[in-house]
């Protein structure tokens, strides 16, 4: 009995001591892999490690590594959450939780996780980056949307990459099954990189492997095209120096890029040189050279960097020959990833990060230059260019309005796929408020604009001297212009942009207002005063009269008017009678004598106390201002234009 109980607890340490040591060499095997880039063959390792409840804590910690560096965040983040409130947990994977968050959406808890790495981090730049005045920094470089985004008809069902456009046809990385043969890549479990050309403007045209010696057992991607100093077309390109376990042209057990040349030779692509710049001991790749042919911009992370992978640049030679690196400076480059560079037709630079603020993990942006050339700052490049997964390997074509870019968005066909964009440029409406009766540019004017499917005031200014108004419009909106001045009453002006063709910049609409018919409100009078119980015109009384002689005689020269005068109801009606019409008759020789027709004051007339503006009737009804409302000079407009009577 003792036997055989001895010989069953020794039966039970053998089981337990084979299934742990299955076990450890999943844990082994799962971070050979991880140490080898080989995160797809590396997670179901880990996940063997979970299911039996061996070292989980450390497996939940890989797996939510693995599946970030895959980019597929929604799967890293409950292995995140298995660990992130772990004491001993190293501080850099709040960050990196933190970023699984923001590329899923999640952007309160994400703001929380930054907040708590900051604590422990106070000097990474990524988190000034990431946080404004405590909060998530703004990353939309436009409100309005600028881009429309389809995916190109090429695309497979595994990875494609990096469009680069020569001579009508477009080159680009992809790891079809179809076409390429070899074992697959363990980073993603697809096969290695090869580069495909195909007819650019034709949807029937199938992409083909390069013709030449190129393509290799190795990756290669990232085509840019430049000529050398005969003015003969080059390549150049990016390739990876190891495959298999197996030393390749690189330093052993490194995974580095570099970058070579190839010449167009009897219709094929043949490999040239390998530039100097190259190193088997960190990456140098994914090249764009600038139009002058005279610097060529390039990822790596060569010591001395920033972060992870920078943007660097180097003088091109005009016998060839590439000049020393230059990193491209903290204001590009982060501790993240910058890379994929593009250089395009105006010298402006493009590249994707995922250490400056975006949608996602990798975004495309733009660097800003000053009046000097000198970047200043850089702005994302906004959605839909941009989403909440990895966007990079951007191509603008050099009409400036199309490209492509590179994307792992939700909804594509393969792994990466590549996506055309056509730029919407920005759309403007403007034009002149103008005078209906005389035609003359109005200035002042207040203008409001309206959207019409919200009800809200958008934007608003004011014309300048000429009458002109200017406001940036969405496309695809109804809108309303209300124009308002105290000389023409208020008019609202409606315009539609959803017809508005893409190319079109600005959008004209022009306004007419009609003046009021108030000669005192048209030329901007004060109250004109005489002395007691006389009608002589006084100086101040004559200032006011000019801005009628103006407006009569230079703003609505077919102008005619009568005159009116009123007094206050203090006194007979004899009196005021014979006071008011003495006042008309004042102010009708003082307008004649200065320059005003007489054909154009058809008459004037004193109406003494006879026609009050209130129900002012004595001193002892009325207050002194009441009583000095009555006391007015009328000027009603029988005619503004010739042909237009204005009847009263």
């Amino acid at each position: 009995m003792k036997t055989y109980k001895t010989y069953s607890i020794l039966t039970l340490f053998f089981l337990v001591g084979q299934f742990a040591f299955a076990q450890f060499a999943s844990q082994k095997k799962a971070d050979y892999y991880f140490s080898k880039f080989s995160y797809a063959k590396a997670i179901p390792e880990y996940e063997r490690m979970i299911d039996s409840d061996l070292n989980s804590e450390y497996a939940h910690q890989q797996l939510a590594e693995c599946y970030l560096l895959i980019r597929d965040y929604k799967k890293s983040i409950p292995h995140f959450q298995a660990v992130i409130n772990n004491a001993t947990l190293p501080t850099d994977y709040y960050f990196k939780y933190a970023m699984a968050l923001y590329a899923n959406g999640d952007l309160d808890e994400s703001e929380k996780w930054i907040k708590k790495y900051k604590k422990y981090n106070k000097n990474d730049s990524r988190v000034k980056r990431f946080l404004k005045d405590g909060n998530l920094a703004s990353v939309v470089f436009n409100s309005r949307q600028r881009y429309e985004v389809e995916p190109v008809s090429f695309n497979s069902t595994d990875s494609d990459f990096g469009i680069s456009r020569f001579k009508g046809n477009l080159y680009f990385g992809s790891s079809r099954r179809d076409e390429v043969t070899g074992d697959t890549y363990g980073w993603n479990d697809e096969p290695w990189l090869d580069l495909f050309v195909v007819q650019e403007d034709n949807d029937m045209s199938m992409p083909k492997r390069l013709k030449g010696n190129v393509n290799t057992k190795f990756h290669e991607s990232s085509v840019a095209f430049s000529t050398d100093y005969k003015n003969d077309t080059i390549m150049y390109f990016t390739r990876n120096n190891f495959y298999d376990k197996k030393e390749g042209y690189g330093a052993s057990n490194e995974i580095n890029l570099k970058i070579y040349t190839a010449k167009f030779i009897d219709g094929e692509w043949v490999e040239n040189s390998n530039l100097r710049i190259n190193s088997d001991y960190y990456s140098t790749g994914h090249p764009s050279v600038n139009k002058a042919r005279t610097r060529i911009y390039f990822t790596s992370d060569r010591p001395g960097g920033y972060g992870g992978t920078d943007i660097y640049y180097a003088e091109i030679h005009e016998r060839g020959g590439i000049q020393t690196p230059v990193n491209a400076g903290p204001i590009v480059n982060t501790e993240g990833n910058e890379m994929f560079p593009f250089i395009n037709e105006e010298g402006k630079l493009f590249f994707s990060s995922d250490g400056h603020v975006g949608f996602g993990q990798l975004d495309v942006f733009s660097t800003i230059s000053d009046e000097d050339g000198k970047v200043i700052d850089i702005i994302n490049l906004g959605t839909p260019i941009n989403s909440s997964s990895d966007d990079f390997a951007y191509y603008g074509l050099p009409n400036g309005l199309e490209g492509y870019i590179s994307s792992n968005r939700e909804g594509g066909m393969g792994s990466d796929d590549i996506y055309k964009f056509k730029f919407t440029p920005s759309l403007d409406v403007e034009g002149y408020v103008v005078d209906g009766v005389n035609e003359q540019m109005l200035d002042s004017v207040q203008i409001k604009l309206y959207d019409q499917i919200t009800n809200t005031m958008v934007a608003q200014t004011m014309t300048d001297e000429n009458g002109y108004y200017r406001f940036p419009v969405n496309r695809k909106t109804t809108y309303m212009i209300e124009a308002v001045r105290k000389t023409h009453p208020h008019k609202n002006v409606y315009f539609n942009t959803s017809e508005t063709p893409k190319a079109q910049k600005i959008l004209r609409q022009d306004i007419v207002l009609e003046p009021v018919l108030d000669l005192k409100l048209l030329a901007g009078l004060n109250k004109i005063y005489f002395d007691f119980n006389k009608s002589d015109i006084r100086p101040d009384a004559a200032k006011e009269l000019d801005k009628v002689i103006k407006v009569m005689n230079q703003t609505y020269p077919d102008m005619i008017i009568k005159l009116e005068s009123h007094t206050d109801p203090v006194g007979s009606h004899a009196y005021n009678d014979n006071l008011s019409e003495s006042r008309a008759k004042s102010t009708y020789e003082y307008l004649i004598e200065n320059g005003v027709s007489k054909d154009r004051i058809v008459s004037y007339k004193g109406f003494g106390k006879r026609m009050p503006i209130n129900k002012c009737t004595s001193k002892q009804d009325c207050t002194p201002e009441e009583l000095e409302l009555n006391r007015r000079t009328e000027f009603p407009i029988l005619q503004i234009k010739k042909g237009r009577s204005v009847s009263k």
